[in-house]
């Protein structure tokens, strides 16, 4: 088998391969080709790779996909349904990335290449039924990303979980009324403690000062976690850290890119730009490996947005070189306390816990040690090892609501090997496999208590409330 020539058996059947139109040629005309080059189509990404796991579909695997992406660049094949299909249930996890021996840049061909064709699909809107159109609109891009307006949202949900009517609705299926991605997001939507003030935006260190940082609070994970912000902030001043956390700051954007909406995403990008002065700060500190990952990537993909050739070699944006700087600032909070040298905590949390890998922390960040590393340095907590630690949960993003089958699919697999250590409470460094594995544990009979390691420290140096 050539490497340079598609096999067939790659290439869904329906597909015609002698002559693809130029309009379909045009998309990966961002992308530089040599990173479509640099696969080597071994296939050791294929055990790594969440959906050829579950499918054994070939067009399901990275160097599959690459495979795709590449022909329809090279005008071999046209994008058609059954190509888009295999693009779109890509979890863009990055798991292909870690096992790469040849350090393919899968995260930098699937992104960009998912924005040329939602770009596509915006010139033919009928593309997606109606439906899935306005759900993406009006929730996705529309309140997820505000997390002022997803807070008053939910404050509907904590009144209806008060009263006991969610459960009502559904021992009366109500809920199945309901648009089949708004029951996705009442399944997932978990028990919603009264939400803790809003942080201030300064916080002072305790003890001697050792370095000033900013908070980043995304959108959903302050609306919906907030005391796992509070934890980390508290942390952080047992660390000796000054603590900054502007308000004007916005969303990291990634559920607008991932879903290849780049604009919105680039406008994020300058309001997080312009909030967070990384000129003054040591750090800007992320606690959820999505937006971390997004926020890492800032430097990449204001790039490819100011060098996409449908804006011409002129337009070449003068904020792509702060936001490399501002993406070089960016520390996950497990990886910048360890880097700090973290103070040893004094209180005994007793609890044996399975630790899972979020695969934006793990793949995308390269985030594995750290992590075990602060909890290990807690008295009295017991990690367990966890079977396929770092495969994908299924969240990734807003995966769980567009794709939900095979999200489902990799929710079970996740679920069960959690179940099988035997562990008290599950542990993780990110907002959507919180939700995610909750909802998962929850539908296989056994409910976990779920905690980011940012509230068991918290725990540690300060005692159980």
């Amino acid at each position: 088998m050539s490497f340079t020539t598609i096999p067939s058996t790659f290439l869904p059947r329906v597909m015609s391969i002698e002559s693809a139109s130029s309009n379909d040629r045009s998309l990966g005309e961002a992308i530089p080709y040599e990173r479509f080059l640099d696969c080597v189509h071994c296939g050791l990404c294929t055990s790594a790779c969440p959906t050829y796991l579950e499918t054994g579909d070939e067009n399901d695997s990275p160097r599959g996909r690459i495979y795709l992406m590449r022909a329809v660049t090279d005008g071999r094949i046209d994008l058609t349904e059954p190509v888009a299909r295999h693009l779109d249930l890509c979890l863009d996890c990055r798991s292909c990335e870690t096992a790469c021996p040849s350090g393919v840049q899968y995260g930098r061909l699937i992104e960009p290449f998912r924005v040329a064709m939602r770009q596509r699909e915006a010139i033919s809107p009928q593309s997606k039924p109606w439906t899935s159109r306005m759900f993406e609109k009006y929730i996705l891009h529309g309140l997820f990303p505000d997390r002022k307006k997803l807070r008053r949202s939910l404050m509907f949900a904590r009144l209806m979980q008060m009263l006991r009517l969610d459960k009502v609705a559904e021992v009366l299926r109500l809920d199945r009324l309901l648009p089949q991605p708004m029951q996705r997001m009442q399944r997932l939507l978990p028990k919603l403690p009264a939400s803790p003030p809003e942080l201030p935006e300064f916080l002072p260190a305790i003890g001697p000062r050792r370095a000033k940082v900013g908070l980043f609070l995304g959108c959903v994970a302050d609306a919906m976690f907030r005391q796992m912000h509070w934890s980390t902030a508290r942390v952080l001043q047992a660390n000796g850290c000054d603590v900054v956390i502007p308000r004007s700051q916005a969303c990291c954007g990634a559920i607008h890119y991932h879903s290849g909406h780049s604009e919105p995403a680039a406008e994020f990008a300058r309001r997080n730009l312009a909030s967070l002065n990384v000129a003054e700060l040591d750090a800007v500190i992320v606690n959820v490996a999505g937006c971390g990952s997004m926020l890492k990537d800032y430097g990449h993909i204001s790039h490819e947005l100011t060098s996409s050739p449908s804006n011409g070699a002129s337009s070449v944006d003068p904020f792509v070189a702060e936001m490399e700087r501002f993406a070089g600032k960016v520390r996950d909070v497990s990886e910048f306390l360890v880097e700090l040298g973290p103070m040893p905590p004094t209180h005994s949390v007793p609890l044996k816990g399975v630790y899972h890998d979020a695969c934006h922390l793990c793949h995308a960040q390269q985030i594995r040690s750290q992590p075990r590393t602060l909890l290990a340095s807690i008295p009295g907590l017991t990690l367990v090892p966890l079977e396929e630690s770092e495969v994908c949960c299924g969240a990734a993003g807003s995966y769980n609501l567009t794709e939900p089958e095979m999200a489902d699919r990799l929710g079970r697999r996740k679920g069960e090997r959690i179940l099988a250590t035997g562990a008290d409470a599950v542990i993780m460094g990110n907002a959507g496999c919180h939700l995610q594995i909750q909802a998962m544990l929850k539908s296989l009979g056994r409910p976990l208590p779920i905690y980011h390691p940012m509230e068991l420290l918290e725990k540690a140096y300060y005692g159980s409330p």
